[in-house]
């Protein structure tokens, strides 16, 4: 963890004495990438990730929200969301300072290895008080973050989530065309309940149901053969290579050393958006209560972006390119990226990914062009794109290059996750979001 640069970014050094200092945005993004990192620790899977992303984020917005009059709670907005009360004795506190801890207590509560990010705060308050922050205030701002973030932890509880280990084992479906555990780790399915946990905003998992996968057949004449050749046909041209490896943030991947399997570092996809998120919000230059407030509604829309996408993946439960292509076609074939452990349709990619640039095109506009350096720290170049749309959309071809989702996956799962943004555009601001026509 790096914390030598947290105190030169830790407040906005243009305010006097007089005035109480405002934490810069970078911090926010800080505090994500210290919760991506324990997750990548915990080997943490993609829904699951947003699930902590989004309980982080919201704690951190109430307590703007309880003093900002242009940010409203999130109370009649989100699924059973509740009013989150002040505490009963108000402390003296820094309102950036406290929405950050906020952040910081739920990601501790709720991932596992929560030891890591107590550690982060412990530093971080460290430089808060290098910086010239009272004792007084410091303990002020936590004691108010953690009345916050108890009452965001409640609701998260209530999501259902804890229920999922009660339910039986998921197994896998016999017959021809389902899908089944992968090489080399051949995982258990991911999260085959996950359709079941209250989303943010939907009304129902299957509000954005799309139309069924191209039935399989081993004709050769037949659709889903002809699809089936494009995966095996595609002979990836270096910079089909390189948008696949960018875009991998699959947890899961091994390396197969012969006598020995390696866990290699990855991110989830939803920790790319939100890294993204940051991206936007320090080039537009936005304040601390509006970076926050972002990088919020993007995290509800990944999550529930990954349950209507679950929601599809285990009813149509079909199987991924990988195993159709070595039972029909060559034995020997291997994907050019490692296929994840769930099954192929909808791809999530392609869905979670449509429904963030949705989301941020909202807040940013249509053509905000940008440098996405968020897979640098993990060896990859940086790579620009005009607009967020075409992020996602190559974000989302990224699965057909890497070998690991037919195209019906990746053109239906766009657009369900044009559909989730921009309904949760919808119930968060009261607006409509751009949603392209099928």
């Amino acid at each position: 963890m790096k914390y030598w640069f947290i105190l030169c970014l830790l407040v906005d050094w243009s305010c006097t004495k007089k005035k109480e200092a405002e934490l810069a945005p970078a911090q926010i993004t800080h505090v994500i990438e210290e919760m991506t990192e324990t997750m990548i620790h915990d080997v943490t899977n993609p829904p699951l990730a947003a699930r902590f992303f989004s309980y982080a984020c919201l704690s951190g917005y109430e307590v703007l929200a309880q003093h900002d009059s242009s940010m409203r709670s999130m109370h009649g907005v989100l699924n059973g969301f509740p009013v989150i009360e002040k505490p009963s004795e108000i402390p003296e506190h820094s309102v950036s300072l406290t929405a950050l801890l906020a952040m910081m207590e739920t990601a501790q509560k709720m991932q596992p290895s929560g030891k890591r990010l107590a550690q982060y705060e412990t530093h971080f308050l460290d430089s808060c008080r290098t910086a010239g922050y009272s004792d007084e205030v410091l303990n002020g701002s936590k004691a108010y973050a953690q009345a916050i973030s108890k009452q965001i932890l409640a609701y998260a509880k209530a999501d259902r989530y804890n229920r999922i280990s009660n339910y039986p084992r998921y197994q896998t479906r016999t017959g021809d065309g389902f899908w089944y555990p992968t090489p080399p780790g051949y995982f258990a399915p991911v999260e085959p309940y996950f359709a079941t946990v209250r989303s943010f905003t939907l009304d129902t998992c299957s509000q954005f149901k799309p139309a069924p996968p191209t039935p399989y057949s081993t004709n050769p004449t037949s659709a889903f053969y002809r699809m089936m050749q494009i995966n095996y046909d595609d002979k990836l041209p270096e910079e089909h290579k390189q948008i696949a490896a960018f875009w991998d943030c699959n947890p899961f991947a091994l390396e197969d050393n012969g006598h020995l399997m390696v866990g290699m570092k990855k991110i989830s996809p939803g920790a790319h958006w939100l890294g993204i998120t940051g991206i936007a919000c320090e080039k537009a230059q936005v304040s601390f209560a509006q970076a926050l407030k972002i990088h919020t509604v993007v995290a509800i829309t990944l999550t529930d972006g990954f349950i209507c996408c679950w929601d599809e993946k285990y009813r149509s439960n079909r199987i991924r390119p990988e195993t159709a292509i070595r039972q029909l076609i060559d034995p020997q074939w291997k994907p050019f990226l490692q296929t994840p452990p769930f099954p192929e349709y909808l791809s999530g990619h392609s869905t979670i990914s449509s429904a963030a640039a949705v989301v941020l095109t909202h807040y940013f506009g249509d053509h905000f062009a940008y440098t996405d350096t968020v897979e640098e720290p993990f060896g990859l170049k940086a790579r620009s794109y005009q607009s967020f749309q075409q992020a996602a959309d190559e974000a989302g071809l990224s699965r057909l290059y890497g070998g690991i989702h037919f195209m019906d996956a990746i053109t239906e799962g766009r657009q369900q996750g044009l559909k989730v943004g921009a309904w949760v555009i919808q119930r968060v601001e009261g607006k409509r979001g751009l949603v392209a026509s099928n």
